[in-house]
């Protein structure tokens, strides 16, 4: 394969100006599509929201679906990293269940505008391989639930598949009543849905 100029720069290190610019397209980029969905997303738009040209942005990404990929690794990266630092810092298996559950809907309902890119980009016109119905989606809850399980707090019978299902679709839920209405106490939403795992699973 030949050594292009963007697979040379692709194989090596990036400077921290690189770094820097490909972090503010990202950020940008999550802006956007936040106002103006996916399909109103375009490297153009995001050139001049950056003040830069079209050729600056197409240095970095290769393209509007890279980019827009980016985007959504982001925002999952900082989702991610949030929720798994207070399910680490919860002092047992069932506190990081209710840990998890919180952090999640906290950060979301912080971040309106990473919900928005999540949405967007798995709504089957990008090019990001994830779907809403992916097992991933509930995996990570089931194996807290499991974990709970072992320990005694919660009750054997507990179907950790069907639970962790089920509460997802209550966060999700959550999420989109604070996004339509900006006054709804997501907050109180967390305790609420804490509270029903702790009646149904003592």
């Amino acid at each position: 394969m030949p050594n292009t100029p963007r697979a040379a720069r692709e194989a090596r290190p990036l400077t921290f100006t690189e770094q820097a610019r490909r972090a503010q397209f990202v950020g940008l980029t999550i802006r956007v599509i936040a106002e103006h969905g996916y399909a109103g997303c375009s490297l153009q738009r995001i050139a001049d929201a950056a003040g830069v040209t079209k050729a600056a942005v197409l240095y970095h990404f290769a393209s509007k679906a890279a980019l827009v990929r980016a985007a959504y690794l982001e925002v999952i990266s900082q989702l991610t990293t949030r929720v798994g630092a207070l399910v680490e810092q919860a002092e047992g298996p069932a506190q990081a269940v209710e840990a998890y559950l919180r952090g999640l809907i906290g950060h979301l309902a912080e971040h309106p505008d990473h919900v928005r890119v999540i949405v967007e980009a798995l709504d089957g016109e990008s090019s990001i391989p994830d779907q809403p119905s992916s097992p991933a989606r509930w995996q990570a809850l089931a194996a807290l639930i499991d974990a709970a399980k072992e320990s005694g707090a919660y009750r054997r019978e507990v179907d950790s598949r069907v639970l962790a299902i089920m509460l997802g679709g209550a966060v999700d839920a959550l999420i989109a009543e604070s996004m339509q209405d900006p006054a709804f106490d997501t907050l109180a939403g967390a305790d609420a849905l804490v509270d029903l795992v702790r009646r149904g699973t003592s």
